[in-house]
C-alpha cells in the first residue's frame, strides 16, 4: 500500500510536535482558518455532518455544542495517532470516529446534511473521484466545506522555519511537493484553484462561496503576527451544495 498523507501524523516525534504546534499562542489553525470554516458552516444543528480528515477531532465539540443542538457527527481519519486523540475528544458526544483513509472508505449514499474537510484535501491526489464520493453520500441541499493550503503556499517546495520571501512557480504544473515540516518530510497536492472549482462543478455540486484566509483583528493577540499575516493567503476555502 502507497503511503498516504495521513500517515506523516504517525510518526510519534511529528505526531508530538503537530499537537504542540496546535497550543502555539494566535496559530494560524485558530486564527485564520477555524474562523472562516465556522463563518461557511453556519448553524449546524440538528444536521448529520461527516468530517473527513477530522484530526483529533477536537472541532467535533463545537460543531456539536449549546449552538449546535441536535446534531451527530462521524469523524473519519487515517492516521492512528489522530484517532486516537479523536476518540478521546468526542467521549461523552453525539459522535463516532472511523479510521480509514478518505480515499477507501465507504461513503454511504443519500446520508449526511454537511460535509467538512479542514486541511486535508491537499494530501490526495485524486481530487475529484473524492468529490464524486462526497456529492454521493450528501442529502438534497447538502453542504460541503472544506478548507486546503493555498495554491500559492503549495506551487513550491517550502523550506522549514519561518518564511519570509513566497516565490510563485510552476503554478499549473499539478503534483506532489515534498516538504520539510514538523521535523519530518510529507507531500501535499498542489493544484490550482481553478481545479478545486472546477472539480466541484463536475461532481456535480453548485459552489457557493470561494475565500482566502483574510486575517481578522479580533482573532489576534499580537499585532505583529496580524501584520504578517497579511502578506499571503495561507489557505483556500469552498462551499459547495448538493442540489439534487
Amino acid at each position: 500500500m502507497s503511503e498516504k498523507g495521513s500517515d506523516f501524523y504517525d510518526n510519534d516525534a511529528v505526531f508530538q510536535t503537530y499537537m504542540e504546534h496546535r497550543q502555539g499562542r494566535d496559530n494560524a489553525n485558530d486564527t485564520l482558518e477555524k474562523p472562516v470554516m465556522l463563518e461557511l458552516i453556519g448553524d449546524a444543528s440538528g444536521k448529520n455532518i461527516l468530517d473527513l480528515g477530522c484530526g483529533d477531532a477536537r472541532f467535533a465539540a463545537e460543531l456539536l455544542g449549546e449552538r449546535h443542538k441536535g446534531s451527530a457527527y462521524t469523524g473519519v481519519e487515517g492516521s492512528i495517532n489522530m484517532v486516537t486523540a479523536a476518540r478521546d475528544s468526542v467521549k461523552g458526544l453525539n459522535a463516532r470516529i472511523e479510521h480509514s483513509y478518505l480515499e477507501e472508505w465507504t461513503y454511504p449514499a443519500d446520508t449526511y446534511d454537511l460535509a467538512i474537510s479542514r486541511l486535508a484535501i491537499h494530501y490526495i491526489e485524486d481530487v475529484n473521484s473524492l468529490f464524486r464520493r462526497v456529492y454521493a453520500t450528501l442529502r438534497k441541499q447538502g453542504l460541503f466545506v472544506f478548507s486546503v493550503e493555498h495554491p500559492v503556499i503549495t506551487s513550491t517546495l517550502q523550506p522549514s522555519g519561518m518564511r519570509t520571501n513566497w516565490v510563485v512557480d510552476q503554478y499549473f504544473v499539478e503534483g506532489y511537493r515534498e516538504q520539510q515540516w514538523l521535523g519530518g518530510s510529507v507531500k501535499k497536492m498542489h493544484r490550482s484553484v481553478e481545479s478545486y472549482y472546477t472539480a466541484l462543478q463536475q461532481a456535480g455540486f453548485r459552489v457557493e462561496q470561494l475565500r482566502e484566509s483574510a486575517p481578522q483583528r479580533a482573532y489576534f493577540t499580537d499585532e505583529e503576527t496580524y501584520e504578517r499575516r497579511k502578506r499571503i493567503p495561507l489557505f483556500l476555502f469552498l462551499a459547495a451544495r448538493k442540489l439534487d
